[in-house]
């Protein structure tokens, strides 16, 4: 099955605003964002103003934002003003994967979509390009418990270029990194020859390969979808000097807040909102502007990269 047909067979499900259906129209360069950051990332009214603040970035680039979310039983491709403020504001707001999104859609909950569930819509919706803040991967002691993040195998399956600050770092990344590429896909530090761990600039961990411009990626993309049942590409941009918490300090608030979830036996998809939780409290608020320093970062990065396959 082709992907027109595919989009065919879902396009009564899938709404653009006004903004998005016009940069189809006009072949403009889209960037799809998603929404798990306004209604499980932080309070309201700073969920919105962050939201707006990241798509006013990607416009600043020349681009165009298509924040992704799941709401009245449709896709929402691009959110209208109304729309972004009801999102924000809802609440029992379904946290939605590839395994989520049909249940949220078929009974008409308002969903908001991890890098899974963004990408699967954002290709569906025929967007290329994808900031987020960071994937989720292997969990420390998965060997265990087998938490390994649904953002994998659709690294593995969705061809969509996601531009993020490097997995979690509260994440296992070398058995993270091990799994990409044991998927087939390729894994690129933006500028640096070490992968960036999320708050922090460094790992400690080279990175498979590293490109230096969006034009370079671009032709990468572009060359990556003449194969077959290609997958997606990951962009690791690390997070600006100015705003990183260094890895030798973040370590440790990373420890204390796995043991703290080990404690209390937080389990499954809570793991990484509540040790995000004891991260912000521990960092008295530091890992949450980073955080957000880091999101718009990606997303100037990943509008750069759009306008590369225009």
């Amino acid at each position: 099955m082709t992907s027109s047909t595919k989009l065919e067979n879902i396009k009564d499900l899938i709404e653009y605003s006004d903004e998005v259906r016009a940069a189809l129209a006009d072949n403009k360069p889209l960037v799809a964002l998603e929404s798990t950051i306004i209604t499980h990332g932080m309070p309201f009214p700073r969920n919105v103003e962050t939201a707006r603040q990241v798509e006013a970035d990607i416009r600043e680039e020349g681009a165009v934002p298509a924040t992704i979310a799941l709401m009245d039983g449709k896709i929402m491709v691009g959110l209208e003003d109304d729309d972004l403020d009801r999102l924000a504001q809802a609440t029992d707001v379904m946290k939605c994967s590839r395994a989520d999104l049909t249940f949220a859609l078929s009974t008409g909950q308002f969903g908001a979509t991890t890098v899974a569930a963004t990408m699967m819509a954002a290709h569906a919706a025929g967007l290329k390009v994808f900031a987020t803040g960071g994937i989720g991967g292997v969990h420390k002691g998965a060997e265990e418990s087998f938490d390994v993040s649904a953002d994998l195998d659709e690294l593995a399956r969705t061809p969509v270029c996601v531009v993020s600050a490097g997995a979690k770092a509260l994440l296992d990344i070398p058995k993270t990194l091990e799994v990409l590429e044991t998927k087939g896909v390729p894994v690129i530090a933006y500028g640096t020859e070490e992968l960036p761990a999320f708050w922090s600039r460094q790992s400690g961990i080279k990175a498979p390969y590293s490109l230096n411009s969006p034009s370079e990626i671009g032709a990468l993309l572009e060359i990556r979808e003449r194969f077959e049942d290609h997958g997606g590409v990951l962009i690791a941009n690390p997070v600006p000097q100015a705003n990183e918490i260094p890895r030798s300090e973040m370590t440790g608030y990373i420890d204390a807040a796995i043991r703290k979830a080990e404690m209390e036996n937080v389990k499954g998809k809570d793991v990484t909102p509540f040790v995000l939780g004891t991260i912000l409290d521990l960092t008295h608020g530091r890992s949450l502007e980073t955080n957000i320093a880091l999101v718009r970062n990606n997303a100037r990065l990943a509008a750069r990269i759009a306008a590369e396959l225009i």
